[in-house]
């Protein structure tokens, strides 16, 4: 299968989740059955997005001319994926690298995530047999020539163990961060309300710590927050609300509330759900390049950086952890 086929049964996904039909709702149903964090709004956000920035025709010709992907791979590798389970698909752009790239992948799904990327492949399959020869799902990944493993912090540490001898991509947690200056629209923080809250804060790109100057009036920012009340709806979410609320009142913390989520004044970068960290700065020591070089931050929202609300809508070239990972599916 050279590469235009590729491209080409790719915009065809594209078009078929965009199409919604009634198979690929049965399969989100069954998704969000599975997986109660998976709520057909987040889904349908997550899928759509794939739909719209990765799987178009033009996008993917644009990527593959970059990185001169030839038309042929003569020397196809299996590449082993382990793939994580926070959000709808997030493994996703693993597996299309993988494709565009024409190696062989065997694909460890997430027991949380597994519904929607089976579904995606077998309609894959059934339009091109051919297919069935790039992509395959294992349980247990043996017998593979490169590794891109996702997960915790932990269970890094036994990728690192059981993939060293390999080539490999290892990722950690990882989360982002807003850096304000006062100065947004209203417009604005509705749009950082997208960023904090979509996908209940559980993916890397989601914001969990804000960046505040001295002074700043966090009113505004609650009442745009507002956007989310329906998730206070959602019984998980509701209970770790619950949760950290009392935990912060038995400590005794200030917190700040508009009853969807608590703000609290906290160094620490990665937040609990429904809890979002804070932290003063002083105008002349603006902490963007500190944070550009923190390995545990996976993008930076602001004014000079990624723009409100687009956190959790990267492009083709966006990689995790900064990790270009054509390079290196194409250096095997």
């Amino acid at each position: 299968m050279n590469l235009q086929q590729r491209i080409v049964l790719l915009s065809r996904l594209g078009e078929y989740i965009l199409q919604d039909s009634d198979n690929w709702q049965i399969a989100k149903q069954k998704a969000n059955l599975q997986n109660s964090w998976f709520t057909p709004e987040f889904i349908d956000l997550a899928t759509r997005t794939i739909a719209l920035a990765f799987l178009q025709k033009d996008l993917l010709t644009a990527w593959a001319r970059q990185y001169n992907v030839p038309a042929e791979n003569t020397a196809p590798r299996n590449v082993g994926i382990v793939m994580a389970g926070n959000i709808p698909l997030v493994g996703f752009h693993d597996f299309l690298c993988v494709f565009i790239s024409g190696h062989r992948q065997t694909i460890k799904p997430s027991s949380k995530d597994d519904v929607l990327i089976k579904h995606l492949v077998q309609q894959l399959h059934e339009w091109d047999e051919a297919t069935r020869q790039l992509i395959s799902f294992s349980e247990m990944l043996k017998n593979c020539d490169a590794y891109i493993a996702t997960g915790s912090n932990n269970s890094a540490r036994y990728f690192e163990y059981y993939f060293s001898k390999y080539p490999h991509i290892i990722r950690r947690n990882r989360t982002s961060v807003a850096i304000l200056t006062g100065e947004e629209t209203p417009e604005e923080l509705e749009k950082l309300a997208d960023d904090v809250y979509q996908y209940f804060g559980l993916g890397c790109r989601n914001v969990t710590k804000l960046y505040v100057p001295e002074q700043y009036d966090f009113v505004p920012l609650l009442n745009a927050f507002k956007k989310y009340d329906h998730l206070t709806d959602h019984h998980k979410y509701k209970n770790n609300y619950d949760y950290i609320l009392a935990v912060l009142i038995l400590n005794k913390q200030y917190y700040m509330t508009n009853q969807s989520i608590l703000l609290n004044e906290n160094k620490e970068l990665f937040s609990p759900i429904s809890q979002l960290n804070f932290e003063y700065y002083r105008k002349d020591e603006e902490p963007g390049a500190t944070l550009s070089a923190n390995a545990d931050v996976q993008c930076i929202v602001g004014k000079k950086h990624v723009p409100f609300g687009q956190a959790q809508h990267p492009s083709l070239t966006d990689y995790a952890d900064g990790v270009d990972v054509m390079k290196f599916l194409l250096e095997l």
